[in-house]
């Protein structure tokens, strides 16, 4: 699914780490750490295709529009425009040939499934962090995209909102999508991601997250 070759990204003539090479398989489950301004999120706008690369190959297997999603940071999102939640999560259908009583099913169904039926009419200025965040992740399951690639995207989530998280998680890679998460929640990846990108000036290390995590020199690092 994404194939990275001598790949190096940031400022121009400053590139945030030594050459990365990546192979991630379809269906994949990755998490992304490193600390506060390492390139973590810079790394998924490149992949993304919405930064370019200072240096090296980056290939992403997933063809035609909307097939690779990029959730941004919440603080990213303009909460005075003027859109309810409702909106919010039926972009996700934009690309969708579903009839249209047949799309108003499903965005029915992903409203129920978030736990987002009663705050449907709610404009985005009013929604509390947690409920705009469980908007954002909502509207991913509308998409068409494999490849989805998640920039924080526990932030400002209570419990509940993370176990739901969790549980779209398993149902999306269950169905064959790719998944890079960046995470600064090290304890609560442990038991759910196989697989760790640690991202550092010093290198960067791709290894089973149990085992990254026990390289202790260098998490010394991770915020």
């Amino acid at each position: 699914m994404i194939h990275c070759q001598a790949l190096q990204w940031g400022a121009t003539g400053q590139p945030l780490t030594p050459p990365l090479d990546l192979e991630l398989p379809v269906g994949s489950l990755t998490a992304v750490i490193g600390h506060n301004g390492c390139g973590k999120s810079s790394l998924l706008k490149v992949l993304a295709g919405l930064q370019k690369p200072l240096a090296g190959r980056v290939r992403v297997s997933a063809q035609g529009l909307g097939q690779v999603v990029y959730l941004q940071q919440q603080q990213s999102i303009d909460r005075q425009f003027p859109l309810r939640l409702q909106q919010l999560v039926s972009a996700g259908l934009w690309r969708s040939k579903l009839p249209r009583q047949l799309q108003q099913q499903r965005l029915q169904q992903a409203l129920a499934d978030w736990h987002l039926t009663d705050l449907a009419e709610r404009p985005l200025q009013a929604l509390s962090g947690g409920e705009l965040q469980r908007a954002l992740l909502a509207r991913l399951n509308l998409t068409e995209a494999s490849l989805l690639l998640l920039d924080e995207p526990e932030a400002a989530l209570d419990e509940q909102g993370q176990q739901l998280f969790w549980q779209h998680v398993q149902r999306w890679q269950a169905a064959g999508r790719t998944l890079l998460l960046v995470s600064h929640n090290l304890s609560g990846l442990t038991q759910r991601v196989d697989n760790a990108l640690l991202v550092s000036r010093h290198g960067c290390i791709f290894a089973p997250l149990r085992q990254v995590l026990s390289q202790r020199a260098t998490l010394e690092q991770v915020a």
